[in-house]
């Protein structure tokens, strides 16, 4: 922690921290997604692209854009927790690269703190509502269960779902959790937040064509190209957002690497143009 206050005092208010949490050990059938920060980051800082968003935010010359490097988890929702607060006590966004889906809990647990208004969007194969998963409360499976009976979110957007199960259906109701099943799924989808927005982004939303580098391979998904344009057209203040799931060990070819980079560019482009935030 002394190390991030360290980089913290150079980190000013609206920037965008980028924040590895290389833990998995709530992760069910495999592990692997904790090496995954290092790999997208690698990816992120190749010769072979550029720091460019689509929209032509360079992040490579961008001040407001920085990297922490990654937490030390040995407590798993206390680490978390406190060191993305001492972030967003910095009046910082924060990009946060797991790990398994388990993080987004502790994550959300700090930004509740500071957003009483927020939303959530999440990008997803499952919708990760079971109340526990082999008899795991905080199992990967369960995040949005806890995130939503502690009230750290006003309203809960899921799509890409194609794994819902009648357990996760009820939960969904006790919620009001608004899923958007990947069979239903048009194109002409508009979001209508009000206020401010966190994005959870799993990597397993993506078909396994387009990404094979996740331990839950769930067939039918969407294309790479589909969820760049989900998050270019979301309409709303982003103030915070996690990227999971992604495990190198079922990626050989980096292709998954390459869409979890992608994904991280034009994120953080879109929180470092936030207008305004009501």
């Amino acid at each position: 922690m002394n190390e991030l206050s360290d980089l913290l005092k150079k980190v000013n208010p609206g920037a965008v921290a980028i924040i590895g949490i290389p833990f998995d050990e709530n992760s069910s059938f495999m592990k692997g997604p904790a090496s995954a920060p290092q790999i997208i980051r690698n990816v992120l800082y190749s010769e072979s692209s550029n720091m460019s968003t689509e929209s032509i935010v360079d992040l490579g010359s961008e001040p407001r854009f920085v990297d922490l490097g990654d937490i030390k988890v040995k407590n798993y929702i206390e680490n978390i927790e406190q060191t993305i607060l001492s972030i967003l006590e910095r009046d910082t966004f924060v990009l946060s690269l797991g790990g398994d889906h388990s993080i987004t809990y502790p994550i959300l647990k700090a930004y509740g703190k500071k957003y009483k208004n927020l939303n959530i969007f999440q990008l997803d194969a499952h919708p990760d509502l079971y109340n526990e998963f082999d008899g795991n409360p905080y199992a990967h499976g369960c995040p949005f269960a806890r995130i939503m009976e502690e009230n750290l979110a006003v309203r809960l957007v899921q799509v890409g779902i194609r794994t819902m199960n009648p357990h996760q259906y009820e939960q969904a109701r006790r919620f009001n959790v608004e899923t958007i099943h990947m069979k239903d799924w048009d194109s002409s989808f508009k979001s209508d937040f009000k206020g401010p927005v966190y994005i959870s982004l799993d990597m397993d939303v993506l078909d396994p064509a387009f990404a094979p580098g996740v331990s839950h391979r769930e067939a039918g998904g969407f294309s790479t190209r589909e969820v760049l344009n989900v998050i270019q057209e979301l309409d709303a203040p982003v103030v915070g957002a996690d990227i999971v799931e992604f495990n190198p060990k079922r990626d050989p070819l980096g292709i998954t690497a390459m869409a979890a980079a992608r994904f991280l560019k034009e994120i953080a482009g879109k929180m470092l143009t936030i207008k305004s935030i009501k």
